[in-house]
């Protein structure tokens, strides 16, 4: 299992971006890689700045909101590197937030961008509504949302399976973050066009017998990545659920006490990419463990969509 090598995690120095810079960190010590911390300051107020002050104070101004800002993001660097060895660069840029994210990504080669699921600022548009979208449409890069403290490595772990043909790679990717979780490979399953079944009649017999099938077949399928991506007995468990992914999903990371649910958002049809795509924002605004979104290999990358 190859490690990771270079991690970026944005920040915009508020308490959730915290939590995520820290857990950035904790992954670098854990694999040996460099951190980049970058902190992006949105051309838009300091361009007003120099607007209501005039472009001699206003840029003053400006130029002593970006030192200051380089500074915190200096503190934070020594601040995590007090916690524990870990080389660590920092950027700060005055710049579109989605863009700067993606060049850094592209500037550091990472395998990895971390987010607080909320932020202050700027991180907080990035992370809700339409900017994360575009994020997560445009980005070819791992994306995990940190919602809690790093207290350890990942202890357990559910990924959600559609068994497309790369959720093998998917499932690689992701034990790079969690190398040491115990596995919960989960897939929801459930009677094609069952309403329109009913209202043809189909008696409730061949609905059982529909289900039953379905059910092997999961197993089958979950026992087989299982296998192929050489998980033992003792490292993973399986969940088969019914009926609505979102809901079932959500109630396997709570009773199962997961804190990592990991997501792909293509599947094998358009209809299956916008049930995941809705699937994906349902867990992001519910759920409690962090997210770490995954889909299929693009150019040798696992990216995140």
């Amino acid at each position: 299992m190859n490690a990771l090598r270079h991690i970026l995690a944005p920040t915009d120095m508020s308490a959730p971006a915290r939590l995520a810079s820290e857990r950035a960190a904790r992954l670098a010590r854990e694999h040996g890689a460099r951190l980049t911390l970058l902190q992006v300051l949105p051309p838009g107020p300091l361009d007003e700045l120099r607007q209501w002050l005039g472009s001699g104070t206003g840029s003053a101004l400006a130029q002593a909101l970006l030192a200051d800002a380089w500074r915190e993001l200096d503190e934070l660097a020594l601040q995590l590197q007090a916690e524990g060895p870990v080389a660590i660069a920092t950027r700060t840029e005055c710049a579109a937030v989605l863009a700067s994210v993606q060049q850094a990504g592209e500037a550091v080669d990472a395998d990895l961008v971390v987010l607080g699921a909320r932020g202050a600022g700027v991180l907080r548009r990035l992370m809700l509504g339409t900017t994360a979208e575009r994020l997560l449409r445009r980005t070819t890069r791992p994306l995990l949302v940190v919602r809690q403290p790093a207290q350890g490595p990942y202890r357990r772990a559910l990924l959600a399976l559609d068994f497309s043909p790369w959720s093998a790679a998917v499932l690689a990717a992701a034990r790079k973050v969690a190398p040491k979780a115990r596995w919960v490979l989960c897939t929801a399953y459930q009677v094609p066009f069952e309403d329109k079944l009913r209202f043809a009649g189909v008696d409730e017999s061949a609905f059982a017998l529909y289900r039953q099938q379905a059910r092997q077949q999961a197993t089958q399928q979950l026992h087989a990545l299982a296998a192929g991506a050489g998980l033992q007995p003792g490292q993973w468990d399986a969940a088969l659920v019914e009926g609505d992914a979102a809901l079932r999903l959500l109630d396997e990371e709570r009773a199962r006490d997961c804190d990592l649910v990991v997501l792909g958002k293509h599947g094998q049809s358009a209809a299956e990419d916008l049930l995941l795509g809705s699937v994906t924002k349902h867990v992001l605004a519910e759920g409690t463990a962090d997210v770490l979104m995954a889909t299929r290999p693009a150019a040798g990358r696992i990216p995140i969509d």
